[in-house]
């Protein structure tokens, strides 16, 4: 090979040479404009990115360096000074953090929404939760009940409120250390039904899930993305959001019991 290039007219050799430098000026772009954009989430966004984010990195070049937070966590983690290029949250937090300087007013931009759902362990017999009054019944009928401290817990709290039945609820209530899905609890039988996102419930093993609240009751959960103040790859973040947003994500979303903001 060698012998084949040195005998070659001095003007091939030269377009060869011209070849190779070029090539090696591209691949050393590509390097340089690579970037690695920290991500901080929410815990319910952890089947989402754990789906969407491989293709993101193909497609892009780009590499997502992502951590989960619970909805307690996640703010403190930011007022910290955590650095982060985005954060993914509910819209409540995000807006706490722009009133704290930690994120960027008018960067939010919503990216799903999600519901609230039921579960019980694997091969117990599924109850009848397709009506307010039969949702009502099961909880009572439960002998403990799993629910969060997160954003799914919070209007579990209320919906009990709205039934009359927080009391007794709570007096049977088993509720997970922070970071911990409610499934673990349930397929652990620490717990017979489990209440939680329907996203962190579907892939827990060991878990059959019975079904959403009724539509009277369900929650509306929006998670959207936000650029905190100390963000540095403000080109790539823009971008892995605009990807987040894609129709062509929209199937793997459902799939996780996720509808697109």
């Amino acid at each position: 090979m060698w012998n084949k290039v040195a005998a070659a007219p001095s003007g091939v050799l030269r377009g060869l040479l011209r070849g190779l430098l070029l090539l090696g000026l591209l691949s050393s772009a590509t390097v340089v404009n690579a970037a690695e954009i920290k991500v901080i989430a929410s815990t319910a966004m952890r089947e989402a990115m754990d789906a969407l984010i491989p293709q993101f990195e193909r497609d892009s070049g780009n590499e997502v360096a992502i951590s989960f937070e619970s909805g307690a966590m996640l703010p403190k983690k930011i007022k910290d000074g955590a650095e982060a290029d985005l954060v993914i949250t509910t819209p409540a937090t995000i807006n706490d953090l722009v009133n704290a300087g930690k994120v960027v007013a008018g960067t939010r931009v919503d990216f799903v929404r999600s519901g609230a759902g039921v579960a019980v362990r694997l091969g117990a017999p599924k109850p009848d939760i397709g009506t307010v009054e039969a949702f009502k019944a099961a909880l009572l009928a439960a002998k403990t009940v799993a629910y969060s401290e997160g954003p799914s817990g919070v209007h579990f709290l209320s919906v009990l409120a709205k039934l009359g039945i927080a009391d007794q609820i709570k007096a049977k209530g088993v509720v997970p250390p922070i970071g911990q899905r409610v499934g673990t609890l349930v397929s652990a039988g620490v717990a017979e039904i489990g209440v939680q996102q329907i996203t962190e419930l579907l892939l827990i093993p060991g878990i059959d899930f019975v079904g959403p609240f009724p539509k009277e009751l369900q929650a509306n959960i929006v998670y959207a993305t936000a650029m905190p103040t100390t963000a540095k790859e403000k080109d790539a973040a823009a971008a892995f959001v605009k990807y987040l947003g894609l129709p062509a994500n929209a199937p793997a979303l459902k799939k996780l019991g996720l509808d697109p903001a």
